[in-house]
């Protein structure tokens, strides 16, 4: 397969891009500063650079001709302030995925955040960015041209992946090494049948693949 990631240097997305081009999948990550190259070179990634807040749907579209799937995993990150928070967390991920529907790309998959909801209430920074991803997760479900799935991981660590988690429509809260996340989505690539769902995921007892298979019906 051929896999667009937006968002390409991220942790989670450097994890991904490792699993997938170790797979023999085509990958290629984009990224909004070219000294973030060579890091994705070493990942088994094709650098585009792309910047998605100021990019056109037709750019973004070109960086996806020929792609089997995409997946949004970009952030404004913990530094940015509520503005970022709308232009990247939301605002790009809507670019992204009208981007996707305009090259033909179906396969979709968002990385989000547990708590994600536009109505989520609240003044905190934290508070903006849950509503940010919530607002994108809604716009990325109303595309019908689009075989979406949205993970939502717990709480974020660098600790070793297990390869065990517990991955559900609601799992309640609780830690997940970002290897394991990676994991789960080079899985959901493989597998078209959990389009459609918005899925929550921390660490568990289950191995990825038993999982994800699990929850589409398998």
């Amino acid at each position: 397969m051929r896999i667009v990631i937006a968002g390409g240097h991220g942790q989670i997305a450097l994890r991904l891009e490792q699993l997938l081009s170790a797979r023999g999948d085509e990958v290629a990550g984009i990224i909004r500063k070219a000294e973030q190259s060579d890091d994705l070179r070493e990942a088994g990634a094709e650098p585009v650079v792309l910047d998605l807040e100021s990019a056109s749907v037709e750019e973004v579209a070109e960086s996806l001709q020929g792609a089997d799937a995409a997946v949004f995993a970009a952030g404004a990150g913990p530094g940015s302030g509520s503005d970022r928070k709308d232009t990247v967390d939301k605002g790009a991920a809507v670019l992204f995925s009208d981007a996707a529907v305009r090259a033909g790309v179906r396969r979709f998959l968002v990385v989000s955040s547990m708590g994600a909801d536009p109505a989520h209430e609240g003044d905190e920074l934290f508070d903006v960015y849950l509503r940010a991803k919530g607002a994108a997760d809604e716009y990325v479900r109303s595309q019908e041209a689009l075989d979406w799935t949205i993970l939502r991981p717990g709480m974020l660590t660098n600790d070793a992946g297990t390869g065990l988690v517990r991955l559900e429509a609601r799992t309640g809260r609780g830690p997940i090494p970002r290897d394991d996340v990676a994991a789960v989505l080079a899985e959901l690539l493989d597998t078209p049948a959990t389009a459609g769902l918005t899925l929550e995921v921390i660490s568990g007892s289950i191995p990825v693949s038993v999982a994800v298979k699990s929850v589409a019906g398998n």
